[in-house]
């Protein structure tokens, strides 16, 4: 798999990968893709340690979600079984990662402050960065789905298990919307992809 990685990575970044994938034990696996995560890392019965990653990924988010997984293999490595997820050994583990792949060979200009940004102190998921998701999703190929920051009030829309929801309002940083089946309210990220089905 190690070998394949070049059809999913900026090429510039191949090198210092492979050499973080140095380990006989550490499998790497590209799925389908999966709604609610990028990518996650196991410790199998065996012994072996396994990495998953969703192949629609553009480069440049499947580059980082990589490095965030190994960050997890190299935090369980280092620190043992007992430690938080995305705890303090992880960012730590993370941000030293990643920094040799934060420079222009690697990431357009343009996105490079915003990782540099992000990096002071990393998520759970790039995603609850919102400037920097959505300068990532404009490597994505295009679909026909719209970020609810642009959805207006009133209007109907559905998100990718079918569910369909009415905007109301936006609140500090996330939007309110009522699911129209149920009656309850949910809260979204501004970055949320989801589909227009009309306005009233």
């Amino acid at each position: 798999m190690q070998s394949k990685l070049i059809h999913y990575i900026p090429e510039e970044a191949l090198s210092k990968v492979l050499k973080l994938l140095d380990h006989d034990n550490l499998v790497i696996k590209v799925k389908g893709e999966r709604k609610t995560k990028h990518g996650d890392y196991r410790a199998l019965p065996n012994g072996k340690h396994q990495i998953t990653i969703n192949a629609n990924l553009n480069e440049y988010r499947f580059l980082i979600t990589l490095i965030h997984e190994i960050a997890h293999f190299e935090a369980f490595q280092n620190y043992g079984r007992q430690i938080k997820p995305h705890g303090l050994e992880w960012k730590r583990t993370f941000q030293h990662l990643m920094l040799p792949f934060l420079n222009p060979e690697i990431f357009p200009n343009h996105l490079l402050p915003l990782l540099a940004n992000h990096f002071k102190n990393p998520k759970a998921s790039s995603d609850t960065d919102v400037k920097l998701a959505l300068s990532l999703k404009q490597y994505d190929v295009p679909n026909n789905k719209t970020y609810i920051f642009e959805v207006a009030p009133n209007t109907i829309f559905k998100i990718y298990n079918g569910k369909m929801f009415k905007m109301l309002k936006k609140r500090v940083k996330r939007y309110e919307c009522v699911e129209i089946e149920t009656g309850k309210l949910y809260l979204f990220n501004p970055n949320a992809e989801v589909e227009v089905i009309k306005n009233k």
